[in-house]
């Protein structure tokens, strides 16, 4: 046994970072997990820099920690305005550096380098994981326990009710990458001549349901281009899902956050699956480049930069939780006494895309973060209890930290008044989210 802790966060992404951050800055000591040698999880290891995209001038939002992580990237320099929103786009390997200053001032104990690979129950209470690592296996003990793993890999062994989106029904994986060698004017002046708008994602073989409002927005959308490769046989003719989103073009020649390879059929909890995906990914990426080259206006000496430390996932495992969001709550302004932030009306999966520009939002509730079966474990993020139209919303990165800062807060609350998680006082959970900043009506 390593370590004893009041909080243990298990996973440094966007919900458990912002997790370990708020327990801490509620008075708890908190001690946070990561398999990599970073923190961030998606932002740094897998490279998806945009963490608002949706953001327009009438989205409400919770703000809290997930604007702040934009907020101190901008800061360090390492954050530029995002293409298609009121956003920013957050430099991957920027905040990794800021990330790290986040962890120190909030006291948290940084434990990078350690893949957990069991909890430690007590009956049905989580007490803890084993990890290993270089050092070999090792315990941690903590009083209350966060799994922000992004696929309740800790409730799933701990005994927890969760279910898998079947295999043919995900959400399809993405290996992303970052370019140089772009001539900035030219490529601005192609994207003028030809503006893409989220009509066009629907234009091309994606069937992708929208509001009607959202048609006419500009997007950063490639498509084009790798049809043409296909047409002419740059590429091979089967890459049909190659089309997606670029983040930012820089004066130095930089071409970001390129989101256009798409891998269907990838289970993030089977790891043949991670295997086959980081190869076919990365190869589809050079096809996408090839294409580029010949058919992008600038992009004519484009060249590799680099590719994400791993391969993104959109959809695994699942809680069922003490309440599982619905469809009709993020698409129906649903509240909840129980509320810990609130979300835009933000949909983006499964065929569905809804962009918040009315000022819609819904409460998201602390139960959904509850898994039924087991004690003393919380779930924010990706996991978290909900259908499938509730998680193409409650999945994208800010949500997630949304549900961290309020995991994080609800651990800290209810070892201060000795109470259980599940019986923890919303009131008071609400009075500290309030005092860090966090939107929840």
């Amino acid at each position: 046994m390593v370590r004893e802790t009041d909080v243990l966060v298990v996973g440094s992404g966007p919900a458990g970072l912002a997790a370990a951050l708020a327990a801490a800055r509620a008075g708890a000591e908190v001690s946070l997990v990561e398999r990599f040698g970073c923190f961030g999880g998606n932002i740094t290891a897998v490279g998806v820099e945009g963490m608002a995209w949706y953001r327009r001038e009438q989205t409400v939002e919770a703000n809290g920690l997930g604007r702040e992580f934009e907020v101190r990237a901008r800061e360090f320099g390492v954050a530029v305005p995002e293409t298609q929103s009121d956003s920013y786009e957050i430099d991957a390997e920027g905040f990794k550096f800021v990330a790290d200053r986040l962890v120190e001032e909030a006291g948290v104990c940084p434990m990078l380098h350690r893949l957990v690979v069991a909890p430690v129950m007590d009956g049905d209470v989580v007490r803890g994981v084993i990890t290993e690592s270089k050092a070999g296996r090792e315990a941690v003990l903590a009083r209350r326990v966060i799994d922000a793993t992004g696929d309740a890999d800790i409730a799933h062994r701990a005994g927890a009710a969760t279910h898998v989106t079947p295999r043919e029904d995900m959400l399809a994986a993405s290996v992303m990458f970052h370019l140089s060698g772009v001539d900035k004017v030219a490529f601005l002046a192609g994207v003028r001549d030809d503006p893409q708008t989220y009509a066009d994602w629907s234009a091309g073989d994606w069937e992708i349901e929208t509001d009607g409002k959202e048609d006419a927005l500009f997007s950063p959308y490639l498509r084009k281009p790798f049809q043409s490769a296909m047409r002419d046989g740059v590429i091979p003719a089967n890459l049909t899902t190659l089309g997606g989103t670029w983040g930012a073009v820089h004066d130095t020649g930089e071409l970001t956050y390129m989101n256009v390879v798409h891998l269907p059929g990838v289970d993030g909890t089977d790891a043949d699956d991670l295997t086959r995906g980081e190869m076919d990914g990365r190869r589809q990426a050079m096809h996408a480049i090839a294409a580029l080259r010949r058919y992008t206006r600038g992009c004519e000496q484009v060249r590799l930069r680099n590719f994400g430390m791993t391969i993104g996932i959109r959809d695994t495992r699942k809680i069922d939780a003490a309440y599982n969001l619905t469809e009709d709550d993020v698409r129906g302004q649903a509240r909840f006494d129980d509320s810990i932030g609130i979300y835009p009306e933000f949909i983006d999966g499964y065929g569905v895309l809804v962009i918040p520009t009315t000022g819609r939002y819904y409460h998201v509730p602390y139960r959904c973060m509850l898994p039924r079966g087991v004690r003393n474990l919380l779930v924010p993020g990706r996991p978290s209890g909900g259908d499938r139209i509730a998680h193409a919303s409650t999945r994208n990165m800010s949500c997630c930290a949304v549900q961290g800062q309020g995991a994080g807060i609800a651990a800290a609350v209810s070892l201060h008044t000795d109470t259980d998680l599940a019986d923890v006082d919303i009131s008071a959970v609400q009075r500290e989210l309030a005092r860090q900043g966090v939107r929840y009506e």
